[in-house]
């Protein structure tokens, strides 16, 4: 007879139903883990639909980029889905100011933006300056320091537009009527795009308002030396190491349309105007290569000597030479335009060029 070992028997059962109860185990937590993830994914989903989505205009500048930040924060506060974006790369001088404030950059805007997407503008509100395809999203809000242009919403949409140096003045102003607080850091991004977008109070732009935001933010940022601070940051800006005069054309580059003719005009406002003006030629042969991969009627460069508060303008062609000439009242030497203390794009440059063309039509 076959002697039956069952002490073995019952420990090789007990063994096979531990083994079995495992798998069981794996397979519920490997769905566990599966609809985890897919409840996370349907939840962001959710969250995007439901997302303010909130930005400056292309090529942006500290106002643009601190504006999207800080009216996101300002949103939140109020209970609403909102999160800055931004439409291109930090310059050196924005990224200064988000370390010393200790905030993140905020990502780039997604390019697949469902038609519909409820969206704000900051520090702009034409279309030739903002994202691609603006005209299918739901415009809420614009905040802007800016002349109107092309913007158009198919309902009514919260505006305020205001004739400041700095977007973020506005801000300034909106926290302050709606008595929200306003935190270190918060004021540290506000008072630095209002010392970056007036130069310091040297552009023209420069209002009573603004001087007055700086210095009531001055003390909740915790700066004493306000000179020494927009030295650092105008120090940042004028570090152009590592870019290519393509990217320098580009850093702070605008499209305006004048009797249906787009022109753009690129700036770079910097405490080495040397630097930049040395590489004329260079320049110059990129900026005739931009406007012809991109069809435009005329482009146009100003270096801005931060510390000289004065404008030379690149000139690259003879459509843009008798246009200067005639509108400015100046003469070009070298392919270049001296324009003196008219340091601004939005108020002595570009109004200038629309009277201009309004005549010349």
């Amino acid at each position: 007879m076959v002697s039956f070992n069952w002490q073995l028997i019952l420990i090789t059962v007990n063994l096979l139903t531990k083994f079995v109860l495992s798998i069981d185990r794996l397979d519920e937590l490997m769905f566990m883990n599966l609809l985890s993830k897919r409840n996370l994914l349907t939840k962001k989903v959710s969250n995007n639909q439901n997302q303010l989505f909130i930005f400056g205009h292309i090529n942006p500048d500290t106002d643009a980029v601190v504006s999207a930040l800080v009216f996101a924060d300002y949103l939140r506060r109020q209970k609403i889905n909102a999160k800055a974006y931004r439409l291109g790369d930090l310059n050196n001088e924005t990224k200064f100011v988000l370390q010393k404030a200790g905030v993140k950059p905020p990502e780039l805007l997604p390019d697949d933006l469902p038609e519909g997407t409820s969206v704000a503008l900051v520090d702009h509100n034409e279309s030739q300056q903002s994202m691609v395809n603006l005209t299918k999203m739901h415009v809420k809000y614009v905040v802007d320091h800016h002349k109107l242009g092309d913007l158009t919403t198919t309902e009514p949409v919260y505006l305020r537009f205001e004739p400041m140096g700095s977007t973020a003045t506005i801000l300034t102003k909106l926290y302050r009527e709606n008595k929200i607080h306003i935190s270190k850091k918060i004021a540290t991004l506000l008072l630095s795009a209002i010392l970056s977008d007036t130069l310091q109070f040297r552009s023209s732009t420069t209002t009573n308002d603004d001087r007055l935001m700086l210095n009531y933010l001055l003390s909740i940022a915790r700066i004493v030396d306000v000179n020494s601070y927009a030295n650092e940051m105008f120090t940042a800006k004028s570090d152009l190491t590592g870019y290519s005069i393509e990217q320098i054309l580009l850093l702070d580059y605008k499209t305006f349309i004048f009797n249906d003719q787009v022109w753009g005009i690129g700036f770079a406002e910097t405490f080495n105007s040397g630097y930049i003006l040395n590489r004329k030629d260079e320049l110059i042969s990129a900026m005739l290569e931009e406007k012809k991969k991109n069809n435009i009627t005329g482009i146009l460069f100003s270096i801005i000597d931060i510390a000289k508060i004065q404008n030379f303008m690149i000139i690259p062609g003879e459509l843009e030479r008798s246009v200067i000439e005639e509108a400015f009242n100046v003469d070009i030497q070298n392919g270049i335009a001296d324009l003196g203390s008219r340091i601004s794009r939005k108020k002595n440059i570009v109004p200038t060029l629309e009277s201009y063309f309004k005549l010349n039509n």
